[in-house]
């Protein structure tokens, strides 16, 4: 394989050692939390946020008061959004069905798909307040049936984000909280005085908060790692370099430390992209985080073939792929590991975050690997049962799982199926041996 780096960004030891400050930054902030709870959440709020309310969750007056607030455009924009996400996740939803079967006679085996029964919310505001997340998270818990949806976002500028209100209420979250960062995540996780704990903890974050949700993962549930935005855009010459520029930019603004990588098999197209990154920075009002973001996570990788390109690609596993390329499809039929495709120039990965209908929270740090993004389905956990319904089941069935249970040396097991035997099948079983065969037996 020819691969040539012709950008290329930190050096992974430095990255280690950012991630390593983060991790000891959050245990100690979820040791406090977990210790003294409304203290340690109202001290971290005042200190990251600036912000101390009488009390953190809105109640439904200051609920309508925010909305109020909301233009009547954005209204409308915030619904025709919530529209699509809706209409997506509904068809999600429909395609989950709780099954029965008879597997062999008198055995009847089945699976239901269960909501589950308290989700966390989180939904970043910060450098940039994400009405997005409210839809992407609290809508298609509320799709999925989850009965108490609890959502969280910061203050920005000292106050609840008017918007980000009005999405959470409309998505349908039955709590709302205007607390940020890891203090949001483990309130919620955790539990405090005034907030009753969640099952599930899901939404896109900082470092910080991708973090907090790796260390209480097990305690609760979570939806996937989503760190820091990553974008890749995978090119030919079937685009200039503008389109490729604007596309890496445009999600390198997110933070300092949002990766963005150019993929091509095109020199060209590469030193051109390189030089228009340089000349958007220049003009870009959000240059100063993104050109952070492209000096030390930025990289322009150029192959010699398409199939070096796919296992490029691959293999660094990234949130968001744009694909413009001559074989698009080849690249949806081929490609394994990602969060989610952005197919032909006509799309885009802002598309994918505001409004389009699928959902923006994907996974990060190769998380694309084994596993897909935030959906329907990760707030239903499928649940399975059995049920006998013939004597001449039990027994037949006992006989194959007690010696089964026998070749282990699990003779307390072994009894649980050899009990069904002598009472569904008056078979004697001695206590304690293997059921034989039943042409043995008879």
């Amino acid at each position: 394989m020819t691969v040539e780096h012709l950008k290329s960004g930190k050096p992974a030891n430095e990255v280690a050692e950012d991630d390593a400050r983060v991790r000891a930054m959050v245990e100690t902030t979820l040791a406090d939390i977990q210790s003294r709870g409304d203290a340690a959440v109202r001290e971290l709020s005042a200190k990251f946020d600036k912000y101390e309310p009488a009390a953190f969750r809105l109640t439904q007056s200051e609920i309508d008061a925010a909305m109020q607030k909301v233009s009547a455009q954005d209204m409308s924009d915030i619904r025709f959004a919530q529209d699509q996400i809706r209409n997506f996740a509904e068809a999600q939803r429909a395609s989950m069905t709780d099954i029965e079967v008879e597997t062999m006679p008198g055995v009847v085996l089945g699976h239901r798909n269960i909501p589950v029964q308290s989700v966390g919310c989180y939904v970043p505001g910060g450098k940039f307040p994400m009405v997005a997340s409210a839809h992407m998270s609290v809508l298609t818990a509320s799709v999925a049936g989850v009965p108490r949806i609890v959502a969280s976002a910061p203050p920005v500028d000292g106050a609840p984000h008017p918007a980000i209100v009005a999405a959470m209420h409309l998505g349908g979250a039955h709590e709302i909280y205007v607390l940020g960062g890891i203090q949001a995540v483990g309130a919620m996780a955790i539990g405090t005085e005034t907030i009753d704990p969640v099952h599930m903890i899901v939404g896109p974050g900082n470092a910080f908060v991708a973090e907090a949700k790796r260390q209480l993962f097990g305690r609760v549930g979570i939806d996937l790692f989503a760190g820091p935005t990553e974008t890749m855009v995978i090119a030919d010459e079937t685009v200039d370099a503008e389109m490729c520029a604007t596309d890496l930019v445009g999600q390198a603004e997110h933070g300092y430390n949002s990766p963005a990588c150019l993929i091509t098999n095109s020199r060209k197209l590469a030193e051109e992209t390189m030089a228009e990154v340089d000349r958007l920075l220049g003009i870009i009002p959000t240059a100063e985080t993104a050109a952070a973001s492209w000096r030390d996570y930025g990289d322009v990788i150029l192959c010699d073939t398409y199939e070096e390109m796919l296992a490029v690609a691959d293999e660094m596993a990234y949130e968001h792929v744009q694909v413009m390329t001559d074989r698009d499809d080849w690249f949806l039929e081929n490609m394994t590991c990602y969060g989610a495709l952005f197919l032909g120039p006509r799309t885009n990965v802002a598309n994918g975050d505001k409004v389009i209908g699928t959902n923006h929270t994907l996974p990060t740090k190769k998380a694309g690997r084994y596993t897909g993004g935030l959906w329907v389905g990760k707030f239903l956990k499928t649940h399975s049962y059995q049920r006998v319904l013939t004597d001449e089941a039990a027994a037949m069935v006992g006989e194959y799982g007690s010696r089964l249970c026998m070749l282990e040396g699990f003779v307390g097991h072994a009894e649980q199926c050899n009990i069904r035997v002598r009472r569904y099948g008056g078979r004697n079983v001695p206590y304690g041996a293997a059921a034989a065969p039943r042409d043995a037996a008879e």
